[in-house]
């Protein structure tokens, strides 16, 4: 697809502009927030809590607490008692009001962050859907392509937002890729490759074993969320699985996913076996004109090398310095508070959300539907 033209100049955490196209993918519209801290003055978003058991919880929350200029936090919702004990004790937790999830869905806050174990993330999500809420949802979005669709249809009749947790969608590396993309400075892609592993001890293996599609379901997610939004929907999905232990559990702990595009081909890899995880995520990207290389991920360190002067970088290979961020995941929730104050559309639509949801689970060797041969 032709790239719009006019495109605007993006900033550290300013991304895509409105109906911008990439070669062979969709980007989806909207734009980024500026800069942490730069939000006009205005009243104060009514936002809570549901779920303490996603890995994520407590670091949403204190996004949310930290954001205080922003966010009011009205209450925090965990029905289990032994996890709740479990967390009360932790600073983040520390102070908040503990309410029933009846008591949050009919109080008057505007937007409920979804941090629930990942099998309830979307029936959790559908109910604050129905009581009219926007929500922040973490990955990845259940384990069911239709009831995905339903939820993003729920939010269209409810007239409401669903911003998926995929956090390198805020990474000030992946901000900067998507606008050199953007700027068409890269040509045509031709290749991504990418990995996210890390060392999982018994404990975690256990935990994710709960999924049949092992850690690219619960945590190369991220990179295929940014995949799509680079390349957009892939024509064929392969998925190479390994259970390096199967006589101590069923987790596949060895993943690579192939992606076939029309002038691409896309690699993810997940290596829950890797005693270098950590510092060995990366996502590479090729194109006609150049390359970006983004290694390890977080913080991000970012080479990246042209055919030609492009802009204020030179011709070759240059280390790229990437400004410093605020929290892990500031950007995310100042980005929905600009969506949720009518200032902006999210950047990533219902079309892009249910492409990954889909890609997520064939990458995985997972069933679209479960309990169906789909």
């Amino acid at each position: 697809m032709n790239q719009k033209k006019n495109e605007k100049t993006i900033s550290r955490r300013l991304m895509m502009g409105r109906g911008f196209t990439a070669s062979a993918g969709l980007m989806t519209s909207g734009l980024l927030p500026k800069a942490h801290g730069t939000l006009p003055a205005a009243p104060r978003i009514r936002i809570g809590q549901i779920g303490t058991s996603h890995p994520h919880a407590s670091g949403k929350l204190a996004a949310i607490r930290g954001l205080d200029d922003i966010f009011e936090l009205v209450g925090v919702v965990e029905p289990n008692e032994v996890q709740r004990r479990n967390v009360a004790g932790k600073d983040v937790y520390r102070d908040v009001t503990w309410m029933s999830q009846k008591d949050l869905l009919n109080s008057d806050v505007a937007a409920i962050a979804v941090e629930t174990q990942v099998s309830q993330l979307v029936p959790t999500a559908m109910q604050c859907l129905a009581a009219g809420k926007h929500i922040h949802l973490d990955k990845p979005a259940g384990m069911s392509l239709p009831a995905c669709r339903a939820m993003h249809q729920q939010a269209k009749q409810k007239n409401v937002t669903i911003q998926m947790g995929y956090m390198l969608r805020y990474n000030p590396a992946f901000v900067l890729l998507f606008d050199i993309i953007k700027k068409g400075w890269l040509g045509r892609i031709t290749e991504v490759t990418a990995e996210m592993g890390k060392l999982a001890n018994d404990s975690l293996r256990q935990e994710l074993s709960e999924f049949s599609g092992g850690g690219m379901f619960e945590l190369a997610c991220h990179l295929i969320d940014a995949m799509v939004t680079i390349l957009g929907r892939p024509e064929k999905i392969t998925a190479h699985n390994r259970s390096s232990y199967p006589n101590k559990d069923s987790f596949l702990d060895n993943q690579l996913a192939v992606f076939d595009y029309p002038h691409a081909i896309a690699t993810v890899r997940c290596n829950h076996i890797d005693p270098f995880g950590f510092p060995r995520r990366h996502f590479h990207v090729v194109g006609q004109q150049g390359a970006f290389l983004i290694n390890p991920l977080e913080p991000p360190r970012v080479r990246l090398a042209f055919d030609q002067p492009r802009g204020q970088y030179k011709k070759g290979f240059q280390d790229v310095e990437i400004p410093t961020s605020g929290g892990r995941y500031d950007a995310e929730f100042e980005d929905l508070a600009n969506v949720i104050r009518g200032k902006k559309e999210l950047a990533w639509n219902s079309e892009h959300d249910v492409t990954v949801q889909e890609s997520v689970l064939l990458a995985s060797g997972m069933k679209l539907a479960p309990n169906s041969t789909e």
